[in-house]
């Protein structure tokens, strides 16, 4: 498996930093980098990348608005933001446009990878605050009735993971503290999604807390 990645990031030594974390991962490509947002819609498409890691404070086109317009382009192609905001309005701004995860930037390499790995596997990856954060706001909702009935079909099992999956926990994390594989927590997720019709963790969570 090579998960080929692209990087948008307009500080030469952050941009740096992500180029050396992708080179010297096995199993992962990089695909190039671009240093603004303009650049970005020209060459995502060139590029072809698995996962695109966009920076959100760039000059001129911003990373929301890229990804937006780079989604509408290219659907398969996954975009994780990778940025220092933590305020809920960016987050679910990103989230709308079309990223499919969200990490800050401090988020140690290996977590990175883990995040970028999990994200190309069919997951929608979130750094714990962000998790946080989110869950924060789902909590704040009620639940309709139709949630109720969907989120009644899980077992205690599938709610157990769901909760972890809304705390950020990457699979490896939920299998270790659950002493199971990652290959079954896996097969619950994917129980999880059919059960509640859902795409993706951010899906699963947000019906979770009803948003």
């Amino acid at each position: 498996m090579n998960i080929s990645v692209a990087i948008v990031e307009d500080n030469h030594d952050i941009r740096n930093a992500l180029e050396q974390i992708i080179d010297m991962a096995d199993g992962y490509t990089l695909a190039g980098s671009c240093i603004n947002g303009e650049e970005a819609i020209v060459n995502i498409p060139i590029y072809k990348p698995n996962v695109v890691l966009m920076d959100i404070n760039l000059g001129g086109i911003n990373g929301i608005e890229a990804v937006r317009i780079l989604k509408e382009e290219q659907p398969e192609t996954l975009f994780m933001m990778c940025t220092v905001y933590e305020e809920d309005e960016k987050i679910f701004e990103a989230l709308s446009a079309g990223a499919n995860g969200y990490v800050l930037k401090k988020t140690a390499p290996d977590k990175l990878l883990d995040a970028i790995k999990e994200l190309y596997e069919g997951g929608a990856p979130m750094s714990s605050q962000i998790a946080r954060k989110v869950v924060t706001t789902f909590q704040n909702k009620s639940i309709s009735a139709t949630q109720v009935d969907s989120l009644g079909a899980l077992s205690k099992r599938e709610k157990e993971i769901l909760e972890m999956l809304s705390k950020g926990l990457l699979y490896k994390e939920i299998a270790d503290q659950l002493f199971i594989s990652p290959q079954t927590v896996r097969k619950h997720v994917y129980h999880i999604y059919e059960k509640l019709h859902v795409g993706n963790r951010i899906e699963a969570v947000n019906k979770f807390f009803g948003r």
